[in-house]
């Protein structure tokens, strides 16, 4: 059973900077696919960026040109690391893996963009 613990929410102000990390436990082989996810209140959960163990990327069209993903597969722990956050990302970002064929969820973490 695949576990997902993520790390590095916070409260920050617009244009600035966060880095999300996500581990996954609990098995001995690669994760095919890592990725975030995030939900605004009122609204769907939404993909942010994904990335395969053989490095291929998917990025939303809003992540595009801020984000960037990058993974450590040794470690199954993949980041996100977002610039020129804007209030509108406000959301719970939730870690996301896929293996055998299951999906696995993180419990998410917090990130605002306030001033």
């Amino acid at each position: 059973h695949v576990q997902l613990v993520e790390s590095g929410g916070g409260l920050v102000q617009p244009e600035g900077s966060l880095r999300l990390s996500c581990t996954g436990s609990g098995i001995s082989s690669r994760l095919n696919v890592m990725g975030w996810y995030r939900q605004a209140p009122g609204k769907q959960r939404e993909l942010v960026a994904t990335m395969t163990s053989s490095g291929l990327t998917n990025y939303a069209n809003s992540a595009k040109g801020r984000f960037t993903i990058s993974r450590d597969n040794d470690r199954n722990t993949v980041y996100v690391q977002m610039n020129s956050l804007k209030p509108e990302d406000t959301a719970v970002y939730y870690c996301y893996a896929r293996w055998a064929s299951e999906n696995y969820w993180g419990q998410g973490t917090q990130v605002t963009v306030s001033s």
